[in-house]
């Protein structure tokens, strides 16, 4: 059998044969390097992969560290400074006073964008201090308001003072009669004014006060919502809780 494919037999067989027309040469077969480039080499798909791979896994870790919608999204995300006056209501209105409230501020407080200002009556400034209020015009019952009263040289003690706010304002009555939780907190701001907080979780509403005493006068900031908007926009309204400060 070894014979037969030898070179010799090759030879003696085709000069046995009628010659034939040459045919035109063929090309070359492609060398090992040229066939390992039709495709591509082992190493390069997998490198391929793995950055595939690395992309994809990077594309999730974005889209599911990316936090879901708060329950608050329509909470405000942008707030104005309002700057009080704590004018008397003889001055009410800037008549007889600094019409520039900035430069004659007493006090200061953030109040998110869009909520409108409620304007207060010489009334309700003579009767129970309230000096400025804001609200939330899609959430009447969510406000900021400001009350002052004069002739107070320093905060007596946490409960005192929560009493006598009380005393002139009926809503805060029935709130800590109803109230499921009251506290308290005493803390000092950069330049040692001293400040009373107060959050109070009543029966169907929350509240956080703020108060402070200054220049003989007693300052509380209050923070209302009942329970509902509460729950949903309590990250903003503790924002504007503790925006609340003296100036000058």
């Amino acid at each position: 059998m070894a014979t037969i494919f030898s070179p010799s037999a090759i030879l003696s067989s085709s000069s046995n044969t009628t010659p034939s027309s040459p045919k035109p040469p063929l090309p070359p077969p492609p060398s090992k390097s040229q066939q390992l480039n039709i495709s591509p080499p082992k190493t390069a798909l997998t490198n391929l992969t793995t950055t595939l791979t690395a992309t994809a896994l990077a594309t999730t870790l974005i889209t599911s560290s990316t936090p879901p919608p708060s329950l608050a999204a329509d909470s405000p995300s942008n707030y104005f400074i309002y700057y009080g006056t704590a004018a008397s209501a003889a001055n009410y209105g800037g008549f007889g006073g600094n019409s520039d409230k900035k430069a004659s501020a007493e006090y200061i407080y953030d109040v998110p964008d869009g909520w409108k200002e409620k304007l207060v009556s010489k009334v309700e400034k003579g009767t129970n201090g309230t000096d400025s209020e804001f609200y939330n015009p899609k959430k009447k019952a969510e406000k900021e308001y400001l009350t002052f009263l004069a002739g107070f040289r320093q905060l007596a003690p946490k409960d005192v003072v929560l009493n006598n706010l009380a005393l002139s304002d009926v809503n805060l009555q029935d709130l800590i009669a109803s109230a499921d939780s009251v506290t308290s907190n005493e803390r000092q701001d950069e330049n040692g004014q001293v400040y009373y907080d107060y959050e109070i979780d009543g029966l169907g509403a929350h509240s956080l006060i703020s108060v402070t005493c200054t220049k003989n006068k007693l300052y509380a900031h209050f923070v209302n919502a009942p329970t509902p908007e509460w729950n949903k926009d309590q990250d903003a309204l503790r924002h504007l809780h503790q925006s609340f400060k003296t100036v000058g």
